[in-house]
């Protein structure tokens, strides 16, 4: 058997957990390496933002570090223990800083990928668990599938129980965006631009990972392109002649520019105060990373397009997310910052 379909015949064995089969890729995750081994996984690391966040809420005992530097707000609101892990750098994705030798020397038990699946990810799974000898575990990040994926890993790492409490909560969220939908559905569905950098001329195209959140609380993304995935940069004749309802950032300094700006003051999103400045903390509630911290902004953004504004309801969710997810207390100035972000800083 040559060394390729060894490999092949590692991903497809019998896994302790099952492999759940999904319309939008054919399966929820792919495995490359060795099989799981009969002690529970103890030391893990996340091979990017998304997996990471999936394997704080689900055994943070467990994270051997940060793939990328959370602000220091965001540490600030971590327990100790993950507060003081360290920046270990990236795997997959644009910009990876993990090298084969520095990862064989952390000793992980699992490496796990989380986000988009397809033949150049899985070829690069493929190669770094031929490389290392570690197992890969490669999933399917989108948005809808949010409680499988927490289940899965669950299995993986041995914490099946906290693992259904966590979909149970994800289901139920899915279902209100479902419902939202449906209740929406016989109108126009307002549309919506994500200005991801300074100049707020970078977005989320739709289809995207980016722009998930938006699009399942019941929105239409007006950055479409025939050739619509990841990031893409727009012109602002472009914009202008889109004219969305609603601009959502996630940088303050764009609300300032946007709000100075004549040309951005043509839009009717910031004559009429729809700018919403998206909440960050600990991690970015619709985007940045786009994992499954994207289930507090769907729930937010459902009451945005629903009533106009976050309302005390949202504060009760959010501070329930907070303690079941993130097993912290939601601050009351990021509370604040929820419920008057139209208004921006």
């Amino acid at each position: 058997m040559n060394r390729r379909r060894l490999l092949q015949s590692f991903a497809l064995a019998p896994l302790a957990w099952s492999t759940r089969a999904l319309a939008s890729t054919g399966e929820l995750f792919r495995a490359f390496g060795p099989g799981p081994g009969r002690e529970p996984t103890q030391r893990v690391y996340a091979a990017g933002p998304p997996a990471s966040i999936l394997v704080y809420c689900l055994a943070p005992e467990k994270m051997l570090g940060w793939p990328y530097q959370l602000s220091p707000a965001a540490l600030a609101m971590l327990p100790a223990a993950q507060r003081n892990l360290p920046m270990v750098g990236r795997l997959s994705g644009r910009g990876s800083t993990m090298g084969r030798e520095r990862l064989i020397a952390m000793r992980p038990d699992l490496i796990l990928d989380v986000g988009t699946v397809n033949d150049n990810y899985l070829g690069a799974a493929e190669q770094v668990a031929a490389q290392t000898g570690i197992r890969y575990i490669l999933m399917a990040g989108d948005l809808k599938d949010s409680p499988e994926q927490l289940r899965a890993a669950g299995e993986m790492l041995g914490v099946q129980a906290r693992a259904e409490l966590l979909a149970t909560r994800a289901q139920s969220i899915l279902d209100k965006a479902a419902q939202a939908r449906g209740r929406s559905g016989r109108g126009t569905p307002p549309s919506i631009y994500l200005a991801r950098s300074a100049d707020g001329l970078e977005t989320g195209l739709a289809g995207s990972i980016h722009d998930q959140a938006f699009t399942m609380a019941g929105a239409r993304n007006v950055a479409y392109t025939p050739a619509s995935t990841g990031v893409g940069r727009v012109s602002m004749e472009q914009l202008l002649a889109w004219d969305p309802d609603y601009i959502f950032t996630q940088t303050p300094a764009f609300v300032q520019h946007a709000r100075r700006s004549p040309l951005w003051r043509q839009l009717r999103a910031v004559k009429e105060q729809r700018l919403v400045l998206t909440p960050m903390l600990p991690f970015g509630w619709v985007d940045v990373p786009p994992g499954i911290n994207r289930l507090l902004g769907l729930n937010w953004l459902i009451d945005i397009f629903g009533t106009g504004r976050p309302s005390a309801q949202t504060d009760d969710f959010i501070v329930d997310f907070f303690r079941v997810f993130y097993r912290i207390d939601a601050p009351a100035d990021l509370l604040a910052s929820a419920r008057n972000a139209q208004h921006g800083p």
